[in-house]
């Protein structure tokens, strides 16, 4: 008799146990549910049905933070032995990597993603319904360029956050060209066809240039008056020794 009670209490222990599991799990469902249900308004998601879908909330999450939301079907593989435990830390650090970039998008430091890791509830909760405005234009993520965490969906309903873009550094350089082949130059960038040949323009008709005016007759010069021819040399004597006009005789 002893053992059937104590059996008996056990089990009413344990369905009690299962019980109080089952309504706090409904109670923190139902109350993120309704928190995520806010940060999604704020994010501009259509329909609030979404935040209300088990797993498919998950994943919006994750894309809001700038991860693939493929990646939330890493949580079907903790089930699995001697590996789900390494998939549940790996899970555990990707959605603390979406609640700081949704935190950041929300105006919040890097530091409130502490709150989160301990109580992720309150988080949620502060940030559904404080007066923070989404702001999706941060810093790319640094994950940005890689092409298995980064966000590549496009999801109607769902805006495409301008912050999963590849950031600068990653991926091909800005502006890089791949090397042309030997033997042959491509045209470069800017390279256009060589223009037509233009038309030749039409001849103008010639205008009329009135006859110039001839110039003004020169005044005449006044006559130029020859120089007086030079005097005629003086004609010698007939007497050599006679002497010159003007000279005295010797005494």
């Amino acid at each position: 008799m002893d053992s059937y009670g104590d059996s008996t209490a056990l089990a009413a222990a344990y369905l009690i146990a299962a019980l109080t599991w089952f309504i706090f799990a409904v109670v923190f469902y139902v109350l993120g549910s309704l928190f995520l249900m806010k940060i999604f308004e704020k994010a501009g998601v259509e329909g609030k049905w979404r935040a209300w879908v088990p797993f498919y909330n998950v994943m919006i999450f994750l894309k809001l933070g700038d991860l693939s939301p493929w990646l939330a079907f890493g949580f079907l593989l903790t089930w699995v032995p001697f590996l789900g435990w390494l998939v549940g830390i790996a899970m555990a650090v990707l959605m603390v990597l979406a609640a700081w970039r949704v935190g950041l998008k929300l105006q919040k430091s890097g530091a409130w993603v502490v709150l989160y890791i301990f109580l992720s509830i309150v988080w949620l909760g502060i940030n559904a319904f404080d007066k923070s405005r989404w702001n999706p234009n941060i810093v790319p993520a640094s994950w940005a360029g890689n092409g298995f965490l980064a966000d590549r969906t496009v999801w109607q309903g769902i805006p495409v956050q301008p912050s999963a873009q590849a950031a600068p550094g990653y991926g091909a350089p800005q502006g890089y060209q791949p090397p042309a082949a030997q033997g042959y130059a491509p045209p470069q960038p800017g390279y256009g066809q060589p223009a037509a040949p233009q038309a030749p323009a039409a001849p103008q008709a010639p205008t009329f240039q009135p006859p110039a005016a001839p110039p003004a007759p020169a005044a005449p010069q006044p006559p130029v008056t020859p120089p007086a021819p030079p005097a005629p040399p003086a004609t010698p004597s007939a007497d050599p020794d006679a002497p010159q006009t003007g000279e005295q005789p010797p005494a």
